[in-house]
């Protein structure tokens, strides 16, 4: 079994759904990426999803575009990334780490060459925010070959053939989006039909669903579960953090941890 398989099979033992924090790597630098990921993880994160500094996010809010920009002007690449992935890696072996970019970032060295070093360095799973179902075929033959497993986004206006082809294709974790939009952790309302989505795609056998876009709060996690996800994801708020304490590291790393012990243990179910 894969990393992410065998978490959520652990989990569901547990009676837990997983908490997934997200972060941008190399933000604001990359030996205090590293102090921000080992935080997380020693506070109860049960794995990882990790963005690259890219020019034009796609998906992402003011929040996580400003440690895109933050990470490229301190003058980090795809390079230092996969660098700091080595390096989670050889102290965590058993974290899964899923990644969540743009295309460009694997069209310009080749899916060849991406994946591969995707799975020299340690990732499990590569979710492609802006490649559309219909050009799945042009990158998950690729992932599979080097052993990374594709995730796709399960979008708040899916009718049942797109979630049955999102069910067909995404592995390790299925991310079901709470709303339109760009990410926000301001932005809270989420789309009425979330629970119609999720029956959906259990009915359709899918990987296990992670919840993302507006989860700031463990009340929002512990929502996500009654409504039959199988855990959370965190990104815009733990960025937040990030930011209001670029000038103290320490402060950071005390609030950070804070937050994540407290999403994580809204993730055990009563």
């Amino acid at each position: 079994m894969s990393r992410f398989d065998t978490l959520f099979t652990a989990l569901k033992a547990k009676n837990e759904g997983a908490f997934v924090p997200f972060v941008t790597l190399c933000d604001p630098d990359f030996d205090r990426s590293f102090e921000i990921i080992e935080t997380m993880i020693a506070n109860g994160a049960d794995a990882l999803e990790l963005g690259f500094p890219f020019s034009d996010p796609l998906l992402d809010g003011p929040v996580i575009q400003a440690a895109n920009k933050r990470a490229l002007d301190a003058g980090y690449s795809t390079d230092a990334c996969f660098e700091l992935i080595g390096k989670i890696r050889a102290k965590y072996p058993d974290i899964p780490i899923g990644l969540l970019l743009c295309a460009n970032l694997i069209f310009v060295p080749t899916a060849e060459v991406f994946f591969k070093r995707c799975k020299e360095n340690g990732v499990d799973a590569v979710l492609i925010a802006d490649l559309p179902l219909l050009a799945a075929e042009e990158f998950v033959p690729t992932a599979k070959k080097h052993g990374i497993q594709p995730v796709f986004i399960c979008p708040p206006n899916a009718d049942q053939n797109t979630i049955e082809r999102i069910a067909k294709l995404t592995e390790g974790y299925t991310y079901l989006v709470s709303r339109a939009g760009v990410t926000s952790a301001e932005n809270q309302a989420h789309a009425s039909n979330l629970d119609n989505l999720v029956e959906g795609l259990k009915r359709s056998n899918s990987a296990p669903i992670l919840q993302g876009f507006g989860i700031a709060k463990p009340e929002q996690v512990k929502e996500a579960l009654a409504l039959g996800c199988d855990g959370a994801i965190s990104g815009s708020a733990i960025v937040k953090i990030i930011e209001r304490n670029l000038a103290n590291q320490a402060n950071l790393l005390k609030e950070l941890g804070e937050f994540v012990k407290a999403m994580k243990e809204a993730s055990r179910r009563e």
